[in-house]
């Protein structure tokens, strides 16, 4: 179904997962060794234990390596639809009480060496859903960090939403997140960009995390951030639009009420360079879970345009 526009829905989360201006230095420790993880484009989701290509959203993990030189050395099977080696790491960004866990997946085989930072919504980093999603982005040549935003404690389905879900929330402070988030910022800087490795840097995030996104580019106001890409950002605060520089494009469905088309269409127009993607009778989360034949085209397409604007606005 072709993005259009208007309308809402009774207020629901995402169904549950299936199975700073100044860029400084920032410190990191790797918390383990380097994974070799295969993906099949042809699935939309990494190869399942058994080989088959069923939807499960299990993960198939290679040999340990312990260094990016044996990975990028392992042979890679190829064929029009099979998506390239992908390595992931655990790391630890920061120092004692201030330290983030974060996963970092890098494109092994025609890497781009451009970096994105993917804010995760609320079920956080190690959710199968935002694993699967940030590991399509890394097929297509990026380094892609993702990291726990809720620092252990992320949003569980089984918990009573009712009474718990503002409590939770309550319990994730915005200045302990704007930090993280910062600090994860500044590692990829001095990972990437000051190493000369990356060209540029991009922000993708989803449901809670596109809403830390457009705080996080209005922060950055053009300083280490050159495009972004917000899913159905809840909570976003349209008068930030005002001060992001860097081009983003916002991804919504018109039956969301945790992402007011009025929201993303007073984003777009005041952030420069913004653009909108309403997709007509889709409610929040389609893009990253998609619970249809017919949202999974909407999310395939949804994925599609993210791609093209992330080309478009990082590599020459």
């Amino acid at each position: 179904m072709a993005p259009a526009a208007a309308a809402a829905a009774r207020p629901s989360l995402p169904s549950a997962p299936r199975s700073p201006g100044r860029c400084l230095h920032a410190s990191v420790r790797r918390a383990g060794c380097t994974r070799v993880l295969r993906y099949s484009s042809a699935a939309r989701t990494p190869c399942c234990t058994d080989g088959g290509r069923s939807r499960s959203r299990r993960w198939r993990q290679g040999p340990l390596r312990c260094s990016q030189t044996e990975v990028a050395g392992g042979a890679v099977d190829e064929d029009d639809e099979a998506c390239e080696l992908v390595s992931g790491t655990d790391l630890v960004i920061g120092e004692g009480d201030d330290s983030v866990r974060a996963y970092l997946l890098k494109a092994v085989k025609n890497n781009n060496g451009a970096g994105i930072l993917l804010l995760s919504d609320v079920f956080g980093f190690e959710d199968s859903a935002t694993r699967d999603f940030a590991y399509r982005v890394a097929c297509n040549g990026y380094n892609v960090l993702v990291p726990d935003l809720f620092r252990g404690n992320p949003w569980r389905a089984s918990l009573p939403f009712d009474d718990g879900f503002e409590r939770w929330l309550a319990g994730q402070a915005p200045r302990r997140v704007s930090g993280d988030i910062d600090a994860c910022t500044r590692w990829l800087v001095d990972e990437f960009t000051a190493a000369g490795v990356s060209r540029k840097l991009a922000a993708v995030g989803f449901c809670y995390g596109g809403g830390r996104l457009v705080e996080t580019l209005a922060r950055d106001a053009g300083g280490c951030f050159s495009a972004g890409v917000c899913f159905y950002g809840s909570r976003m605060d349209a008068s930030l639009g005002d001060r992001i520089a860097a081009p983003v494009l916002f991804v919504c469905g018109d039956g969301d009420p945790l992402c007011p088309v009025e929201t993303v269409r007073e984003l777009e127009r005041r952030a420069r360079g913004a653009r909108a993607a309403v997709y007509a009778g889709r409610g929040h989360g389609f893009a990253h879970r998609p619970q249809s034949l017919e949202e999974d085209g909407d999310a395939e397409d949804a994925f599609d345009a993210m791609r093209g604007w992330l080309h478009d606005h990082l590599l020459p």
